[in-house]
C-alpha cells in the first residue's frame, strides 16, 4: 500500500502505459453495429507527413484525446481514427529540398523514381508521427489507420471525381490562380501567406493616341505586366471621362495602342479613378475583361520570367524587368513619380517566393450547386451542424453562399493524378477510374488539390465506399470534428459538400473550432520572432501531462489563446500537489483496509462541505463538456482539486485519522480520490493511471471506472463546513497581515451557537494553530462574521507585543532620517550648488518621512 514515490517523476509515471492501453484495446472501437453502447466516432485532422510536431498539433490532438477519454468512461463505444496526409505539395518541396541538396531535380528522376523517392521519406516520417502521437498520449483506433494515398482512398478519390466529372460538375477552363514560379504549380488560397511588405507605386503617363500632349496619369505596384495590358478601364459614372469610352491611348512600356472602356468596377475615389487592365495577371481585370470580351495576353512564362510579349525584355526574371523597364519609361519622360508604400503581398507557403496571379487552364469543380446542396441541410434544426462557438454558423453559411468555382488541379508529380485520359489518335478525352493503356491514352500530368483528398476523410475513414461495412453504418456520420477556424473554409466546408453530395448527410454533428496558439504577449509563434514552443522539449522537461493540462486550460472555443512555459510550469505545480495529496491518503491505508460504502458514513459538516462541493464540480465539468468548455471545466476541477480536497478537505481531517473516525475519514477520502482521478484523467491520464493504481481494489486501468455523476443527496450541514474553511482562511490572514509564519499559535475567540462552535474547534484549532479557542456571548466590532451564525476575532498577544515593538523602532529610524534632512535642506552651500533635482529628491524624502511618522503618532 505505501510503496508509492515520495516524489512525482514524469519519466517514470509515463513509462509503459500507452504501449500497455494499446494492448489492451482500450482504443479500439467495436465496430459492431448492434453494439448497445451508444457511440461516439471522431477522426484526426490527418496531419501532413512532413513528421514535424509544432503545439498547433499538440493541441489539436490533445483536445481530441481528451473527449475521447471522456466519452469512454462515460460508457461510449468510441471510434476515434487517425490518418496522414500526403501533403502534395508541401511533402514535394521537402524532398525536392533535400534531392537539391545533392544536386538532383526530379527531372533528373523522371515522376515514376521521383514518386519512390517520396515514399521512402514517407515511410522513414510515419514512425516519427506515431512516435509524436504516442508522446503526446494519443489513443486512436490504429487498426483503422488511414493515408490519403493508400487503396480505399485512392478508389475513393477515383469515384467522387468520376461522378463530378460524369455529372457536369467538373470542368477544365482558364482562371486566373495563385502561381508558384519557383516549384511550377497553382496553389490553393490557404497555401498563400500574405505579407506586409515595402513596395512602390509607379505612377506613368498614359498620352491619348490622337492627342500625344494629352495624357491620363495611372499608377500600378507591377510595372512589368504592363505588357499583358488591354485598356484603360474608368467607372461610367465618372464626369471627368465621359467622352473617353472608346478613345485609345499609348502603353508607355510598349508603345501600343490601349482602348478606353467603362466598368462599374472601378473606385471613382481611388487615385485618379483609371486604372489599368491587365486579364491575365490579375483577378479582377479577368472579371473585366470575360464582361467585355477582351483578349487575354500572358507576358511572363511560368517560371517567372518575361516572354516575347516583353520585346527586349523577354527572358529577363519578373522584377529585374520591373527595374529595367521603369528606367527606360523615366528615359522617355512618361514617368511622374514613385511612391513607397507597404503593401500586403501573397506569398508561397513552401518556396517563399512572391505568388503570381497568372491565367492558366485548370480543372475546376462548379461549387454552387454542391454548396446549395449543403446550405439546405443547414437550413433545418435536425440535420445541420451545431457549431461551437455558434458565430462560426453565420460565417460558414455566408461563405457557402458566396464560394467560387475550386480550382483542383495542380502542376505537381506527388498526389492523386487526374484520372482523364486522352486518347492519343481522337484528342477524346475519357474520365475512368481504371488506368488506361499508355500506347493508346495519355493520362492527364497534373495531380488534384490536396484538400480534394482530405475532405473525403469523415466518410472514407468510416470505410467508404462500401456503404454496407458496419464501421460505415455504425460511425457515420461523425459526431464531432475539432479544428482551428482558420481553416473553417478550406477544409470544413469541402468535407460538408463531399459528404452531402456522396452520402446526403452532413459529415459530422458537432464542430468545435478553436483559435491559434500565440505566445504570453499574443503575438504568433514564428521562427523569426524565436517564441514558439518545441512540445517533444516540453514534454521531456515537465511531462506530457503538465503540457497537455496547461493547453486544455488555455482553450477557449473560437478564441486565440496565449500560451507560454508559465502556465506549463503552473500545470506542473498542479500535477505535483496531486501526487502529494495521494500519497499521503494512499500511505494512510492501513493493511487490510477495506472502504466503507460512503452512503453509510455518517458525514459532519466538513465531509459535507467536501462531497456537496465534489457534486457541483462533477455537475459543472459535465455541463462545460457538453458546451466544449474544456478550459472551464478544467477550472472547476482545478479549483476543487486544489483548494476544497487538498488545501482545505485533508488539511482538516487530519487529525481525524488518529481517532474513531479513522475508517470513515479513510473512506471518503478513497472516494473522493478515485473521483478526482477518473475526472483528471482525460486531461493528464499517465499521472491519473499511476496514482490509481495504488487504490486499494484498482481494476486492470482506470479506463474501466465509470465518469462520476452527481448525487441527490442534500447536504444541510455543508454551510458550516463552508465556514470552518472561511475562518481558518481568516486566522491565515490574520498571519499574513501581521507577517507571522502560518505554525504562528494565536487566539480566537468565537460567536455561536455551542454545538456549532464545538463541532469546529478541532478544524479551527489544528489547521487555524490556535493556541486558544474561546467562546463569547457577544461580539464585538472587531469580530468578522460569516453568515448569520458564526463569527471570530483572531488576535495574539505576542505578535501585538512584536508588532509595537516594530512600530516603535520604526518611529526612531524615521526621527533620525528627518533630522539628517533637516540639516541638509537647511545648508545654504547644499540649496545653492546642488542640481535641483537632487534639492528636490531630497525635499520628496522628507515630505515622505514626516507624513509616515505622522501615521505613527495618529494611531
Amino acid at each position: 500500500m505505501n510503496n508509492m514515490e515520495k516524489n512525482y517523476d514524469h519519466k517514470q509515471v509515463e513509462e509503459n502505459k500507452f504501449e500497455k492501453w494499446l494492448k489492451d484495446g482500450y482504443f479500439e472501437a467495436s465496430g459492431d453495429p448492434s453494439d448497445p453502447r451508444p457511440r461516439f466516432s471522431m477522426i484526426l485532422p490527418p496531419p501532413n507527413i512532413t513528421g514535424v510536431l509544432h503545439i498547433g498539433h499538440a493541441l489539436d490532438t490533445t483536445i481530441y484525446d481528451i473527449f475521447a477519454r471522456y466519452k469512454k468512461l462515460n460508457g461510449y463505444d468510441v471510434y476515434f481514427c487517425p490518418g496522414t496526409d500526403h501533403a502534395g505539395i508541401a511533402t514535394q518541396a521537402k524532398v525536392e529540398g533535400l534531392l537539391k541538396e545533392k544536386g538532383i531535380s526530379r527531372y533528373d528522376l523522371g515522376r515514376e523514381k521521383f514518386i519512390e523517392k517520396v515514399y521512402e521519406w514517407r515511410n522513414s516520417t510515419s514512425s516519427t508521427i506515431h512516435n509524436q502521437w504516442k508522446a503526446l498520449g494519443i489513443g486512436m483506433d490504429f487498426k483503422n489507420e488511414a493515408f490519403t494515398l493508400d487503396e480505399r482512398t485512392t478508389l475513393s478519390v477515383k469515384k467522387v471525381f468520376k461522378q463530378l466529372y460524369d455529372e457536369g460538375l467538373i470542368y477544365q477552363g482558364e482562371r486566373i490562380i495563385n502561381w508558384d514560379v519557383e516549384l511550377q504549380t497553382a496553389l490553393s488560397n490557404i497555401e498563400v501567406e500574405h505579407k506586409d511588405i515595402p513596395g512602390k507605386f509607379y505612377y506613368f503617363k498614359y498620352r491619348l493616341a490622337d492627342e500625344p500632349d494629352k495624357y491620363f496619369e495611372i499608377a500600378t505596384t507591377r510595372p512589368e505586366t504592363m505588357f499583358g495590358d488591354v485598356c484603360v478601364v474608368f467607372n461610367p459614372k465618372d464626369k471627368r471621362y465621359q467622352g473617353y469610352e472608346g478613345k485609345y491611348v499609348i502603353n508607355p512600356a510598349n508603345g501600343e495602342k490601349i482602348i478606353m472602356i467603362a466598368d462599374s468596377y472601378v473606385d471613382i475615389n481611388f487615385g485618379t479613378g483609371l486604372m489599368k487592365c491587365t486579364p491575365a495577371h490579375d483577378p479582377n481585370d479577368f472579371n473585366i475583361a470575360k464582361r467585355h470580351n477582351l483578349k487575354m495576353p500572358i507576358c511572363m512564362n511560368k517560371d517567372g520570367t518575361m516572354n516575347e510579349l516583353a520585346g527586349k525584355y523577354s527572358g529577363q526574371d519578373r522584377f529585374a524587368c520591373r527595374d529595367n523597364l521603369v528606367k527606360d519609361i523615366e528615359a522617355r519622360g512618361d514617368l511622374i513619380k514613385i511612391e513607397d508604400i507597404v503593401h500586403s503581398v501573397g506569398h508561397s507557403e513552401r518556396s517563399h517566393t512572391i505568388v503570381e496571379p497568372y491565367l492558366s487552364k485548370q480543372w475546376f469543380i462548379k461549387m454552387k450547386p454542391l454548396a446549395d446542396a449543403v446550405l439546405e441541410l443547414q437550413s433545418h434544426k435536425d440535420t445541420k451542424i451545431n457549431f461551437f462557438p455558434h458565430r462560426f454558423e453565420k460565417t460558414f453559411v455566408n461563405w457557402l453562399k458566396n464560394t467560387e468555382d475550386w480550382c483542383i488541379s495542380r502542376q505537381l508529380w506527388w498526389g492523386h493524378r487526374i484520372p482523364i485520359y486522352k486518347n492519343k489518335e481522337t484528342g477524346e478525352l475519357i474520365c475512368s477510374i481504371e488506368d488506361l493503356p499508355k500506347d493508346k491514352y495519355e493520362q492527364d500530368p497534373d495531380v488534384l488539390d490536396t484538400w480534394f483528398s482530405s475532405g473525403l476523410s469523415p466518410f472514407v475513414l468510416c470505410h467508404w465506399p462500401d456503404t454496407e461495412d458496419p464501421y460505415f453504418k455504425r460511425y457515420f456520420p461523425l459526431d464531432l470534428m475539432i479544428t482551428g477556424y482558420d481553416i473553417l473554409f478550406f477544409w470544413v466546408a469541402r468535407m460538408g459538400f463531399d459528404a452531402v453530395h456522396f452520402t446526403t448527410k452532413l459529415p459530422f454533428k458537432n464542430c468545435f473550432l478553436h483559435g491559434l496558439v500565440r505566445d504570453e504577449k499574443g503575438r504568433k509563434m514564428s521562427k523569426s520572432l524565436g517564441n514558439g514552443i518545441d512540445p517533444i522539449e516540453v514534454i521531456n522537461k515537465y511531462g506530457v501531462d503538465s503540457l497537455r493540462y496547461a493547453l486544455a486550460t488555455s482553450v477557449t472555443p473560437g478564441l486565440d489563446m496565449s500560451f507560454g512555459y508559465e502556465k506549463i510550469k503552473q500545470a506542473h505545480v498542479f500535477l505535483n500537489k496531486i501526487w502529494n495529496a495521494s500519497r499521503f491518503v494512499i500511505m494512510n491505508f492501513y493493511e487490510g483496509f477495506v472502504p466503507k460504502d460512503v452512503s453509510s458514513i455518517k458525514l459532519n459538516s466538513i465531509d459535507q462541505y467536501l462531497f456537496k462541493n465534489l457534486d457541483e464540480t462533477i455537475k459543472n465539468v459535465r455541463k462545460n463538456f457538453d458546451k466544449y468548455e474544456l478550459g472551464q471545466a478544467a477550472n472547476y476541477l482545478y479549483n476543487f482539486i486544489y483548494d476544497v480536497f487538498c488545501s482545505n478537505y485533508i488539511e482538516c481531517v487530519k487529525a481525524d485519522l488518529n481517532s474513531d473516525r479513522r475508517d470513515d475519514v479513510l473512506s471518503i477520502l478513497y472516494y473522493v480520490l478515485k473521483q478526482v482521478l477518473v475526472c483528471i484523467f482525460p486531461y493528464a491520464p499517465f499521472i491519473a493511471e499511476e496514482i490509481y493504481s495504488y487504490l486499494p481494489n484498482a481494476k486492470k486501468s482506470i479506463y474501466e471506472e465509470s465518469y462520476p455523476k452527481p448525487s441527490k443527496r442534500r447536504y444541510l450541514k455543508a454551510k458550516y463546513g463552508e465556514i470552518a474553511v472561511d475562518a481558518i482562511k481568516e486566522i491565515r490572514k490574520f498571519k499574513a497581515d501581521n507577517k507571522l509564519a502560518l505554525t504562528f499559535k494565536v487566539d480566537a475567540e468565537v460567536y455561536a451557537k455551542k454545538s456549532l462552535a464545538k463541532e469546529l474547534e478541532p478544524y479551527l484549532t489544528c489547521v487555524g494553530f490556535l493556541s486558544s479557542y474561546k467562546l463569547v456571548d457577544k461580539p464585538t466590532s472587531t469580530f468578522r462574521f460569516f453568515g448569520n451564525e458564526f463569527a471570530i476575532h483572531v488576535y495574539s498577544e505576542k505578535a501585538e507585543n512584536a508588532l509595537k515593538k516594530r512600530v516603535e523602532e520604526r518611529i526612531e529610524e524615521l526621527k533620525k532620517e528627518l533630522e539628517r534632512s533637516a540639516k541638509i535642506l537647511s545648508n545654504p552651500n547644499f540649496i545653492a550648488k546642488a542640481p535641483k533635482e537632487k534639492v528636490e529628491l531630497e525635499k520628496q524624502k522628507q515630505a515622505k518621512y514626516q507624513a509616515e511618522l505622522d501615521s505613527y503618532l495618529k494611531n
